[in-house]
């Protein structure tokens, strides 16, 4: 059959998308994304993190607090911590030195107690002592990166975004969800690829995934749900080495 003429009226069907084709930005395909979160919302229909709060300004402290450190570690300090004073202006009048005693146990806590201390002026001055549900607010207040950001935005308000950590990079990664060579490149990738049902909740199946299945030094695959989509070419089998 010969090619259409230029300019004639001749519509060339274009092929059909293949249901395995990727998606752009990942190693898997669009149903594949789609089984893989289903099955993750099977095991656990409502995540949330394992930091303990009660209020968008406790979490935004736990998170914090938590750069570094575990979640477990976290909340030993926050239980001590919030009965006392759970405010900006409670922890602004312990001060440094008297937010110190409940949060010694906490990696850098030296560090951090300066910058949560910063971070409740700054609201008490700025926002009334509330919590501002703005990227660019957050971010501008002391000890809070982008991650931290994404997780109060996410957590505390609901907001579409992954705070992508250690966990969600090699979880992204290894399975091919959503493969990028930094932390930025995995969350762009991540709000690409993310069917619009799950992006509320991926951020917690994805770390929660990371924490307990998709370890670092031995993913436990056997027990992995997703072990037929993963694209990790290295998968462990029970009782052995990959």
């Amino acid at each position: 059959m010969s090619a259409p003429r230029k300019g004639s009226n001749t519509i060339v069907a274009k092929p059909k998308a293949s249901p395995k084709a990727r998606v752009r930005g990942s190693l898997l395909s669009s149903a594949e994304i789609h089984e893989l979160f289903s099955r993750l919302r099977e095991l656990n229909p409502h995540p949330t993190t394992e930091l303990e709060y009660t209020t968008p300004f406790e979490l935004l402290v736990a998170v914090i607090l938590s750069a570094q450190a575990t979640d477990v570690g976290v909340n030993k300090a926050t239980r001590r911590l919030y009965p006392v004073a759970n405010t900006p202006q409670a922890i602004l009048a312990l001060g440094e030195n008297g937010l110190k005693k409940y949060i010694a146990t906490i990696g850098l806590f030296n560090a951090k107690a300066r910058n949560v201390i910063a971070t409740c002026a700054i609201l008490v001055d700025a926002y009334g002592g509330q919590v501002p549900r703005d990227r660019a607010a957050l971010e501008a207040l002391p000890g809070v990166g982008r991650k931290t950001a994404n997780v109060v935005l996410n957590t505390a308000f609901g907001e579409a975004t992954i705070a992508v950590d250690t966990h969600i990079f090699r979880v992204a990664n290894r399975t091919g969800l959503a493969p990028g060579k930094d932390v930025r490149a995995v969350e762009d990738g991540l709000l690409k690829v993310v069917p619009a049902e799950f992006m509320h909740d991926a951020h917690h199946w994805l770390i929660l995934h990371g924490r307990y299945v998709c370890k670092a030094r031995r993913p436990d695959c056997p027990q992995c749900v997703i072990r037929d989509i993963c694209r990790f070419p290295d998968k462990t089998v029970a009782g052995g080495k990959p």
